[in-house]
């Protein structure tokens, strides 16, 4: 696997290890993904080709097992990035589910980064993401 497309596995991992992904994912996940490079450059044919892929290797292998193909593509560097970029995305819709926390704990473990980087990463995203003003 490349690394723009295990870059962009993790997010799809993101987003669909709950069992679902909604419009607002979607839409999350591509606004995550045309911020960065080489996705911003890639026509809209390219991308659906790339995730007409990854999609149907998440359907015949689950979310864990794209994860474990999509991680070893990654720089530590990369992969620092991804963990921030998934935690962001499952708290797109305000509710982490278990199910998404399991996947992000699964994902920092099999990560080539330290543990307490993992962590620090998961924490940041979690307080960016508090409603700390809500009544």
């Amino acid at each position: 696997m490349a690394p723009a497309e295990a870059f962009a596995a993790l997010a799809l991992v993101a987003v669909a290890c709950d069992g679902t992904m909604d419009r607002g994912e979607a839409e999350a996940l591509r606004q995550q993904l045309q911020a960065r490079s080489p996705y911003r450059d890639l026509s809209e044919a390219s991308l659906a080709v790339m995730f007409d892929q990854l999609l149907e290797q998440l359907r015949r292998h689950g979310w864990q097992e794209l994860l474990t193909a999509a991680l070893p593509a990654l720089t530590v560097s990369q992969q620092e990035t991804g963990l921030a970029m998934a935690a962001q995305l499952v708290h797109c819709d305000q509710k982490l589910q278990q199910e998404e926390q399991r996947m992000l704990e699964r994902m920092a473990a099999q990560m080539s980064l330290p543990p307490e980087r993992s962590r620090q990463i998961l924490d940041v995203i979690a307080l960016l993401n508090r409603d700390s003003l809500a009544s």
